[in-house]
């Protein structure tokens, strides 16, 4: 399993979690970032290494290096990935965690009944496939 690189585990059936996969690839012009869905396989074996319970997360994770970022950590250290003025965003990181959370939390309760839920994940096109790991 490929796992050079830093890596986004998100919630394939949510559709605000699929929009923000495309809005990855779309500003992640050195496709260094790659996605897996927490409900694979892959996302599984990911979450075991970060010492989290599928049941459990209720999150994106974002994995870079040895670190597993959750809930309002894991967006902001990916905004710092995607880099350009995205990146300034990271500076959010010295609010207290439990407040960006809060927030955070807020959106992830309602994230299906806002913006809607697929029966299916995401399915990558042919050019974007090998930024997905299964």
């Amino acid at each position: 399993m490929n796992e050079s690189g830093p890596i986004l585990l998100f919630d394939g059936v949510c559709n605000l979690c699929n929009r923000l996969v495309i809005f990855i690839i779309r500003r992640d012009k050195e496709a260094k970032i790659k996605f897996a869905a927490l409900q694979s396989e892959t996302g599984k074996y990911f979450l075991k290494k970060c010492n989290l319970s599928g049941e459990s997360i209720d999150s994106i994770v974002y994995i870079e290096g040895t670190g597993c970022f959750l809930k309002s950590s894991a967006v902001l250290h990916l905004l710092k990935s995607i880099g350009g003025a995205w990146s300034l965003l990271h500076g959010f990181i010295v609010i207290p965690k439990f407040i960006r959370d809060f927030f955070y939390d807020l959106i992830a309760k309602n994230r299906y009944r806002i913006f809607g839920k697929t029966d299916t994940c995401l399915v990558p096109s042919q050019d974007i496939e090998e930024r997905f790991l299964s």
